[in-house]
């Protein structure tokens, strides 16, 4: 057992995840697992590829490559409205700009995608997008409305205060009354199957984590003011307003922008919800 490689598990190099990976016992799996620290495009990739094993990746990118992939239940990273840190910064009520021009940034598919659902499908827009950098000024000088997510959107907020802003999380629960996963546990299918003791210890690992992370998020709290900036306040409403479960609630949600993806023609196939559970797969939806 000790001659085999280490899990190498994803870690997405954003605030939104902290809860679940802060009390996550890296040293009782010494030499066991390898944590690998991404964006989540790179972390996307690098789990399409087999170079991670485990992790949190965007729920587009496991719509995309679900046949590889089974999700952890109980861990995600899910918000029932606001998220605070997916947002749209636009001029011009929404409705107003559905068929102009968007600036996207290319870390993260599930946004982007959801953008698109909420411009397409729901106004009923034919916009046109393009990918920069996330820098707000930029992409306003030639936008509409441009897209931040994670701790470049969470500053923007902060001091952009010219704009008007969409939450996406919260434009997406008015419009379908759903839970919105941003980001899901996968596991690659060939390493369930491959070492099955390893991956429930990792897992329980995790769920313990996230629990203590939740319940007492003032290591969280202290941490993000000291490397991101703003206030205590702002940091307890936001780790509190986020959801880490993933359960039947957000399963559902999930579906239902996997299926609106597939029929804008953004997802290739209709993805399944597939998950793992004591080492076997139950798929949840047809």
């Amino acid at each position: 057992m000790h001659n085999m490689k280490p899990i190498r598990i994803g870690r997405i190099n954003y605030t939104n995840v902290w809860p679940i990976f802060h009390h996550f016992p890296e040293t009782r799996f010494s030499g066991q697992v390898e944590i690998v620290t991404q964006v989540p495009s790179t972390l996307n990739r690098a789990m399409a590829a087999g170079e991670i094993d485990m992790g949190p990746i965007s729920s587009f990118a496991y719509g995309e490559s679900f046949e590889n992939y089974v999700l952890f239940p109980d861990l995600s990273v899910s918000a029932l409205g606001p998220v605070n840190s997916i947002l749209l910064f636009h001029r011009k009520p929404l409705e107003e700009i559905v068929n102009g021009t968007f600036g996207l940034v290319n870390t993260s598919a599930t946004s982007v995608n959801l953008l698109k659902i909420i411009l397409e499908k729901f106004y009923g827009g034919k916009p046109r997008y393009f990918v920069s950098e996330p820098d707000l000024e930029s992409m306003m000088g030639k936008a509409d409305g441009a897209l931040l997510i994670g701790d470049d959107a969470i500053r923007a907020s902060w001091t952009s205060h010219e704009y008007l802003v969409t939450d996406l999380g919260a434009e997406w629960k008015r419009q379908t009354g759903h839970w919105m996963s941003f980001a899901v546990w996968a596991l690659r299918a060939d390493t369930a199957a491959s070492r099955p003791e390893l991956v429930r210890s990792i897992y329980e690992a995790f769920l313990e984590s996230k629990s203590k992370g939740t319940q007492d998020p003032s290591g969280l709290i202290s941490r993000a003011v000291n490397s991101v900036g703003g206030t205590e306040a702002y940091w307890h409403s936001y780790f509190t307003q986020l959801g880490y479960d993933f359960g039947p609630r957000q399963w559902e949600g999930l579906q239902a922008y996997f299926d609106y993806a597939h029929e804008l023609g953004l997802l290739r196939k209709r993805a399944p919800i597939r998950i793992w559970k004591d080492n076997s797969v139950m798929q949840v939806t047809e």
